[in-house]
């Protein structure tokens, strides 16, 4: 009976002894990281700082709405000079709301905003105001500065463009391509964008919202479109090593257009209002 009883408290004194020295420990295991953890709060510290300073002039960007109030007062009434004073009527809120707001975080940039104040302009025309359509402020509020001024491309009646898909194929495999780069054009020649070598992603984003589209089952016929885009000198060393690789350079000729919906937008937001 003592035997059997015995263990129990042999047991409890032994599980006592364990947590007592793993109380012990603790204390020795906190003294060993704290130099690490007092080094991980100064590095946030400095961080957070860090941070702060870069934030700072964001809060400058912002608008108020004494800003935006002058900005309207002033831009939507130079773009209105040539409309009889009896066309001028009140927007609709589902323009003129969205608008405001948007350009409390887009007045900063002189091109947005430029396409902002167009839009209210449209809107307050009896003669253009059904064409203002409210999903045009998201439009806008999607674009960056560069994809407006590329937009400014469309507005001549030569609102389709040429572009080429450039792909390199095994010879011995027919259908093994790899895709080297999509959509270039020279578009970039004729277009006042900073970021040249962003053009490609711009197209897209365009064609996302529905304002551009390239069509596969589309190409232009007239002689000497496409030689200019595929005999450009960017792909000299490209075929080099592709021929040296025992592959061909394929290219994939398409076109890049504007949609009906996207010749509204350009019409009532990109174009300056006569």
């Amino acid at each position: 009976m003592s035997n059997e009883t015995s263990k129990p408290d042999s047991n409890i004194k032994s599980t006592i002894e364990v947590a007592t020295g793993l109380i012990k420990a603790i204390p020795v295991y906190q003294d060993a990281i704290q130099p690490s953890a007092q080094q991980i709060g100064k590095s946030l510290e400095t961080i957070t700082k860090t941070v702060n300073i870069a934030l700072a002039p964001i809060k400058a960007l912002v608008w108020g709405y004494e800003q935006i109030e002058q900005f309207i007062t002033k831009r939507v009434s130079e773009k209105l000079k040539n409309v009889p004073p009896e066309n001028i009527v009140t927007p609709s809120p589902q323009v003129a709301g969205p608008a405001v707001e948007a350009l409390r975080y887009i007045g900063h940039d002189e091109e947005l905003r430029e396409l902002f104040a167009n839009l209210l302009a449209a809107s307050m025309d009896t003669e253009t105001l059904h064409k203002a359509h409210p999903s045009y402020v998201e439009i806008i509020k999607n674009l960056s500065s560069d994809e407006a001024s590329l937009l400014k491309v469309f507005l001549d009646n030569n609102n389709i463009y040429p572009i080429i898909d450039l792909s390199k194929e095994v010879n011995e495999k027919p259908n093994g391509r790899t895709l080297i780069y999509a959509k270039y054009s020279h578009l970039y020649k004729i277009a006042n964008i900073k970021r040249l070598d962003l053009l490609p992603s711009y197209l897209d984003n365009l064609c996302r919202l529905g304002i551009l589209e390239t069509p596969s089952y589309l190409t232009l016929t007239a002689e000497n479109t496409y030689e200019p885009l595929e005999d450009d000198e960017i792909w000299n060393d490209v075929k080099e090593i592709a021929k040296s690789s025992n592959q061909t350079v394929v290219f994939d000729r398409g076109v890049v257009r504007v949609t009906t919906y996207g010749k509204q937008f350009i019409e009532n937001v990109i174009k300056e209002k006569e």
